[in-house]
């Protein structure tokens, strides 16, 4: 005996409202935080982006504090990215007297 397949409007919109959401997140640029770049291009990202009362970096700030730091870039020579660098950067600019 087949069983007799009720025709749901609701759940078919779900569906297509799901899928349309679903490739158009697909299709989104990725996000900035999770992407690296190069070492010139995240000073001027990160200087932009900190709050005021934030201390600001330059080039030679990020060379050292990349030299104190070599465990966080095991894959690229010179990248970096906001998700992994920001927040040990922020603790380490705190810490360091100028």
């Amino acid at each position: 005996m087949v069983a007799e397949v009720k025709w749901n409007p609701i759940a078919i919109f779900d569906d297509i409202w799901y899928s349309l959401v679903m490739k158009k997140m697909k299709n989104e640029v990725p996000d900035v935080n999770l992407i690296s770049v190069p070492a010139a291009d995240f000073v001027a990202y990160y200087n932009a982006n900190v709050p005021e009362s934030f201390p600001r970096v330059s080039l030679k700030l990020l060379k050292e504090f990349r030299e104190g730091h070599l465990s966080l870039f095991k894959d690229a020579v010179d990248e970096w990215s906001i998700d992994k660098h920001r927040k040990k950067l922020m603790d380490w600019l705190s810490s360091c007297p100028r």
